[in-house]
């Protein structure tokens, strides 16, 4: 079987018909609807909530916050409905800000945002990068009742009225995006999303990757709400991006019933445990930081002892803003756990994310890569085996867990969610 990647310059991958366990994706889903109608209908029938216009009666700033250039959700087609509900309800262009979300990712250029957010909304309306890293521009609002110190964007407490826009896949560190996540991390400073994110390192990815309701998602929802969070429309996404369905209305409510047809979508069924898993990182591909998302859901098809191949292209390196990651590499939990006790690393949003890939590539498998963007010295240095293309990282599969493995490929590697047959 002939098995190609979604990038023209990686090379396609032969796997032997004897060996393979099967080819797996999220779904691809049928709809009549077009993307305008499942948005549209998404307003018109919030969960958990009276209509926006009822809600802003009293309002006249609105802050709408938006994920960012590492999320597909199709925020320009969002947008003119939205800010068409806002204006129907007496908020004038004045009194509405876009704030993106960029959790501790780098900035949007100003060619992203027009493109992911539309010329024309990016030309009449100001439209922010979120700054995680500077103090001056965040606004300290306690703690929750579990102890995380909330951080925040100020302009979270400018405004009277604060909406969210993302969407809903299997996500390692919350479950599933989408909710709460929109201000946890999406507008918090590092302190409040380490904290979070050091939470979910606790944890083993099928403890929490897909679990619409998890003790970290809980305290991402309280950050959120403490923050200000009213209101979110939410998509889901198939195998193929379209936009197939959207939920709108309360945070947690809203959220809850799109985790439900989240599900739904990405979940595909493995017979059993593969020997080898070969993933890509599809459609998170521009650095290694997004790029593991393949790694974390191989944990939950790979089995004890196996090997993960990677496949990604990881045209920004490793991580712009978290060069943390190449200077200690992924390292089992009670490594970096006694780091973080001693100080050596500082931020526990990287410290998370070396565990995270550790628990995949140093406690549950071997790791090889196949990444353009990303040296050979640099794998190794992280703890992955170099290869130079897909067959080239079968072969080495092959050598380490034996010529009669099974392999399992996860297509769309950055989102799927494999799940064993019971």
């Amino acid at each position: 079987m002939r098995i190609s990647f979604p990038y023209p310059e990686i090379k396609p991958l032969d796997v032997p018909d004897k060996n393979l366990l099967g080819i797996f994706s999220p779904s691809t889903v049928q709809t009549e609807k077009s993307e305008e109608e499942i948005v549209d209908e998404a307003f018109s029938h919030p969960v958990g909530s009276p209509p926006l216009s009822e809600m802003l009666r009293e309002c006249k700033n609105v802050l709408i916050v938006a994920d960012d250039y590492t999320r597909t959700t199709p925020v320009q087609i969002i947008l003119p409905r939205l800010i068409k509900e806002l204006k129907k309800s007496g908020i004038r262009s004045g009194g509405i800000k876009i704030l993106i979300a960029l959790g501790t990712h780098r900035p949007m250029s100003q060619g992203e945002i027009a493109k992911k957010f539309g010329e024309e909304i990016s030309r009449q309306y100001p439209i922010l990068n979120h700054s995680w890293e500077d103090p001056s521009q965040l606004i300290h609002l306690g703690q929750t009742s579990k102890g995380t110190p909330i951080f925040v964007n100020r302009l979270a407490q400018e405004t009277d009225f604060m909406i969210g826009i993302g969407q809903i896949v299997p996500h390692r560190v919350t479950g599933f995006s989408g909710g709460g996540n929109i201000v946890q991390p999406g507008i918090c400073g590092e302190e409040t999303t380490g904290k979070t994110h050091w939470l979910s390192a606790q944890f083993r990815g099928r403890e929490i990757l897909g679990k619409i309701e998890n003790p970290v998602k809980d305290e991402v929802e309280r950050v959120a709400l403490k923050a200000g969070l009213r209101w979110i429309i939410n998509t889901i996404q198939d195998g193929t991006g379209r936009l197939i369905d959207a939920m709108a209305g309360d945070p947690i409510l809203a959220y809850r019933k799109g985790g439900g047809r989240s599900l739904q979508v990405y979940q595909a069924e493995l017979p059993q445990d593969a020997d080898i898993v070969v993933t890509d990182s599809h459609p998170y591909d521009s650095e290694l930081w997004l790029a593991s998302k393949g790694i974390y859901a191989s944990e939950l098809a790979v089995k004890q002892g196996g090997v993960v191949i990677l496949v990604s292209t990881c045209p920004e390196g490793i991580s712009p803003s978290h060069p943390e990651v190449l200077e200690f590499g992924y390292q089992r939990f009670e490594t970096v756990d006694q780091w973080v006790r001693q100080g050596k690393i500082q931020k526990l949003t990287a410290a998370a994310h070396l565990v995270h890939v550790g628990r995949v590539i140093k406690e549950r498998a071997r790791g090889i890569m196949v990444c353009p963007g990303i040296s050979k010295e640099e794998k190794e240095r992280l703890g992955f085996i170099h290869a130079e293309d897909p067959q080239e990282a079968l072969e080495i599969a092959f050598s380490l867990s034996g010529r009669d493995s099974n392999v399992a490929v996860l297509q769309r590697g950055g989102e799927i969610l494999p799940t064993i047959q019971k």
